[in-house]
This record gives C-alpha cells, structure tokens and sequence, in this order.
C-alpha cells in the first residue's frame, strides 16, 4: 500500500468504518485499505477504542477514524465530485440520498454523517470560465435556482435556449 503525500482525514465520532464502507459502494475502483484500532491510551479513550480505517476512493487515499465527538463537520471544507455526465452526477446523488444524506442548494448535499459534497459536472467548469461572459452568467444563474444540477438545463442556459 502506498501512502499519498497529502490525504484528507475525516474525525468521526463513531462512524468511520461505516462512512468508509457508504463511499467504497459508490466510487468506483475504490477499497478499504486497512482498519487499526489504538493499542494504547489515547485522549479519546482506552486501548482499542480509538479505529483507524484507512480506504482509498477513486484512486484518492483518505483516512477515518471512530474517535468520539469532536468538532462537527461543516461547509468549510467540502468533496467536489467532478461527473463526466448526468448519469454519473443521478448516481452519486442518488447513493448518498439513499444511504441518509440531505440536499442543500446548487449541487450540494450532505451525507449522513454530515461531510459536504458537491455533485458538480465537468462542464460547468468550462462553462464558469467562458470568455462569453453573458453564457456564463445564464449557467451560473440557473445553477442557483437548482438543488440538484441538471447538465442539460445548464447547457441550455449556458447557450441561451432556456
């Protein structure tokens, strides 16, 4: 196994297997990698109490661990996913709904563990960086009506058709 350099860590209270287990199911070529447990004493409890669940998604090495309640996670960090097209965006989107987690405005959502995701499709990039700045405004303007983004509303928007 080899170790990234720079690897996101999430600290949950006790939910790290199970959070790495929901993000393994829906990312493709993605694995747990090794689940430790503290042999020692640690702040956070006894010998055993503390688990480290190293996993990698999509080839991204992360780390969890079960560590007892800490800070909440919240919008100051957040995961984009970055889909080739609607499929993929529905899939993701649909996984995490359906596994607990909750919509919030323009493509955002959070999972059930409270870690923020953006559901955003490779276009919209291109698109926000157009020279055309007005075809940029009416995809970025009809992003922010949606909760959900729908590529092929922001293509029309983007090209003046909708």
């Amino acid at each position: 196994m080899s170790i990234a350099k720079i690897s996101p860590s999430f600290w949950y209270a006790k939910e790290a297997e199970e959070a790495a287990k929901l993000y393994v199911s829906l990312f493709p070529n993605s694995r747990i990698d090794r689940t430790t447990t503290m042999p020692t004493d640690t702040p956070s409890g006894p010998p055993g109490s503390v688990v480290v669940v190293e996993f990698t998604l999509d080839g991204q090495s992360f780390t969890a661990m079960s560590a007892g309640p800490l800070d909440p996670f919240n919008h100051a960090i957040s995961f984009t996913i970055n889909c080739a097209d609607q499929a993929e965006i529905d899939h993701y989107w649909d996984g995490f709904l359906s596994a607990g987690g909750t919509t919030e405005q323009c493509g955002w959502l959070k999972d059930k563990f409270g870690v923020c995701w953006q559901v955003v499709p490779v276009a919209l990039n291109d698109m926000m960086a157009s020279p055309d700045r007005a075809a940029a405004k009416r995809a970025a303007d009809a992003m922010l009506k949606m909760v959900k983004l729908d590529l092929a509303a922001l293509q029309a928007a983007f090209d003046g058709k909708a």
